[in-house]
């Protein structure tokens, strides 16, 4: 701390083989408000070092006579400099001898902040002292803030490459809490009040707040960033912020850096709590609300996803067929499946289709290949061309071709694959047209269960398609089809997955529902892509 001008609290090693002049030294910086470690040699010093180190007491600067027994004054300062740990302490040399330039010189070389001729005027050595203490702790925190802007750009490097609102929330909260030192969460806004948060990790505690939690933060930030403008910092007393937030048990206040995405419509914040009544310091204020601005842009694309998948989705429930629908196909008992992939993966074209025909009822599970909004638009084309197509034509052969000639014609860059089974539930016989799909599982009535030797190129390729594949269902048999979300697993052989499907149904319960959630709960958790389900039984 600074009295009159001067730099007090400060301790300060002296390092002279001579007693007297230890003590004369020291009794001029004793006055001047110093603590004084006294040393007679350089190894003495070293020594002394190693041990405050340790302690976490290293002194603030060092006088290092240039003539020590054991080593020059020069090659001490090299040695205290080289050690990661002490390379910041200020070093002064002074001699009583005169200095010749060259000497200062090695001095300056060394490492050391000036040199010292002695005896000197007491007012001397104090400015000398404080001169070399002002430079040492500019030149830190110079290098603390360098490396504290190094760690916000590799903060801001993560969250700009998080491929969900989730993975970001948890970056930020990461960063913020490494920037401020403290307990950190992060809040997204989004468009429909769905609130994501993110906490940090490695840190002491952190409550999750629950349901109620979540509301009054939803509203706090609505009320916050109504008219906001950029950056606002605020504290929110802690009555009005969610009780053992930050850590379980105690009532802190929160100081909260918000900042709205680059449309101004969805709000997100950065929540640290205080530590109690001393100031923030206006430097992690700064890098605190160049992380949150950074955050918001980053936040704006995947906030953007988060409508386009929610449009998606709601058009591909839109245009699938209802259950209740289905059970009014005659002679047959239908039972259906469709899970989205989980939040972080993107939007699926996969679908499931049944419906009446001139010759029984066509079945269909299929998949556009591609995960966007255009991948779900086009399934919704295949399902109403394929829809279109049966009112004149049955053979599900036939229809696949049409299908395959339709996205030729209106989406040359998109493919997709399709299964179609046509039934005849009076007769069971069934006839399918496989276009690079997972063939059908066929479940028999005795235990025996096998996939239908079924295939062809997908859809959209123009390539020449093969008969149908002909088989008889009984009443006691199930047939399955499903898309490849419900299976597929990267690392893992497509064919290995079917025989693990397969081995699944057979050990279902009867029926159809039973079917379905079963393999559902065997393979249906924090899929990647989008699962589609058909499952049907004839009627005794």
């Amino acid at each position: 701390m600074a009295v009159d001008g001067k730099l007090t609290d400060t301790t300060v090693l002296v390092v002279d083989d001579v007693a007297a002049n230890r003590y004369a030294m020291g009794t001029v910086l004793r006055r001047a408000g110093h603590q004084v470690v006294p040393a007679a040699s350089g190894q003495e010093a070293l020594v002394e070092l190693d041990v405050r180190l340790r302690k976490g007491t290293l002194p603030d600067v060092a006088l290092v006579d240039v003539g020590l027994p054991d080593m020059s004054g020069f090659e001490l300062c090299r040695r205290v400099k080289e050690r990661p740990h002490m390379a910041n302490l200020p070093v002064v040399h002074f001699s009583a001898a005169a200095a010749a330039p060259g000497d200062r010189c090695r001095g300056l070389d060394a490492g050391a902040e000036t040199y010292l001729t002695v005896p000197a005027e007491p007012e001397e050595i104090e400015a000398v002292v404080r001169a070399a203490l002002r430079t040492a702790r500019l030149r830190a925190g110079d290098k603390a803030l360098v490396r504290r802007l190094t760690m916000l750009s590799q903060v801001v490097i993560t969250i700009q490459s998080a491929r969900s609102l989730q993975e970001l929330a948890d970056a930020a909260a990461d960063g913020t809490a490494l920037l401020t030192g403290t307990p950190a969460a992060v809040f997204v806004l989004g468009p429909d009040d769905e609130l994501y948060r993110g906490v940090s990790r490695d840190r002491t505690s952190l409550a999750l707040p629950d349901e109620g939690a979540h509301r009054t933060v939803a509203g706090l930030l609505r009320r916050l960033s109504r008219g906001q403008a950029g950056v606002q910092i605020t504290t929110v007393p802690a009555p009005l912020w969610p009780a053992g937030f930050f850590r379980p048990g105690v009532q802190h206040d929160a100081r909260l850096t918000l900042a709205l995405t680059q449309d101004g419509r969805a709000p997100l914040c950065l929540a640290t709590p205080t530590r109690g009544t001393r100031r923030p310091n206006p430097g992690d204020e700064a890098l605190v609300a160049q992380l949150a601005q950074a955050t918001a842009l980053a936040a704006e694309p995947l906030l953007m996803y988060q409508v386009e998948r929610h449009v998606a989705l709601t058009l591909q429930h839109s245009f699938l067929p209802r259950p209740q629908r289905l059970s009014e196909l005659p002679g047959m008992e239908v039972a259906v499946r469709y899970v989205p992939a989980s939040r972080e993966t993107e939007i699926g074209g996969d679908f499931y289709a049944a419906q009446r025909t001139g010759e029984g009822v066509l079945t269909a599970v299929g998949d556009v290949v591609g995960h966007s909004l255009d991948a779900a638009t086009v399934m919704v084309e295949i399902r109403h061309a394929l829809r279109a197509y049966c009112v004149e034509e049955s053979d599900p052969a036939v229809l696949a071709a049409r299908l395959d000639r339709m996205l030729q014609h209106y989406h040359c860059e998109v493919t997709a694959t399709v299964c179609l089974a046509l039934i005849a539930p009076a007769t069971g016989r069934t006839r399918i047209a496989n276009a690079g799909h997972l063939p059908p599982l066929i479940l028999r009535g005795n235990g025996d269960a096998e996939y239908a030797r079924a295939d062809g190129p997908l859809l959209g390729l123009g390539l020449p398609r093969p008969e149908p594949t002909e088989l008889t269902l009984h009443p006691a048999d199930r047939l399955l089809m499903v898309t490849d979300g419900l299976i597929e697993t990267r690392g893992t052989d497509l064919t290995v997955s079917m025989e693990q499907l397969r081995s699944a149904a057979v050990g279902a319960e009867p029926g159809l529902d039973a079917l379905c959630d079963t393999l559902l709960g065997c393979f249906g958790h924090d899929r990647e892509d989008d699962i589609a389900m058909l499952a049907v039984q004839l009627k005794n």
